[in-house]
């Protein structure tokens, strides 16, 4: 509200996932939770439910990573089943960013939607993007990198089952005059 030129009060209203906040101008910030999962919007259960699988999915990705990883001794020692063991998390990693991605996306879609739709709400009352969905499309974008990462990790076919060593032969200069 306004009085004169003085901002008396000014608050700003976020809504995530798991609370609604509303900031006071004079640095208080005030958050409540979600009084009920059954009343909530369609979107924000169906974001909650992908965002939780995907911190599961990223969870297990990092537990089969490491363990398919060169570097570990757990496990097989067999560089071939390590290596799938390392795609299989890195195709758990995709998966997550997946989820990651269509959660943030859809929230994203429905704020644009509830934005342009006609209402009695003013413009400079309706939610907007906040920083979250930006953090979620990086967080998404890099563990479907950091997967497919993972997934080139796969033996060529004419290396499988084999152990290879690479020897080191003197090389020969010659000198033409």
């Amino acid at each position: 509200s306004y009085a004169g030129d003085a901002i008396i009060t000014a608050v700003g209203l976020h809504e995530g996932l798991w609370m609604s906040c509303a900031a006071q101008s004079t640095g208080q910030v005030q958050c409540r939770l979600h009084d009920s999962l059954l009343s909530l919007e369609v979107h924000i259960q169906t974001s909650r439910a992908l965002m939780v699988i995907s911190l599961l999915l990223g969870f297990f990705g990092i537990i089969v990573s490491v363990v398919g990883m060169k570097c570990t001794k757990v496990g097989e020692e067999d560089p071939v089943t390590k290596s799938r063991i390392a795609v299989a998390g890195g195709v758990i990693f995709v998966l997550s960013g997946l989820c990651t991605l269509a959660a943030v996306s859809l929230y994203a879609t429905q704020v644009t939607y509830e934005f342009f739709r006609e209402s009695t709400i003013p413009i400079n009352a309706r939610y907007e993007f906040g920083s979250a969905l930006f953090v979620g499309w990086g967080a998404a974008s890099l563990s479907m990198l950091g997967g497919s990462l993972l997934c080139c990790s796969c033996p060529t076919k004419e290396r499988r089952g084999q152990q290879y060593h690479q020897q080191s032969q003197p090389s020969i200069a010659r000198e033409y005059v």
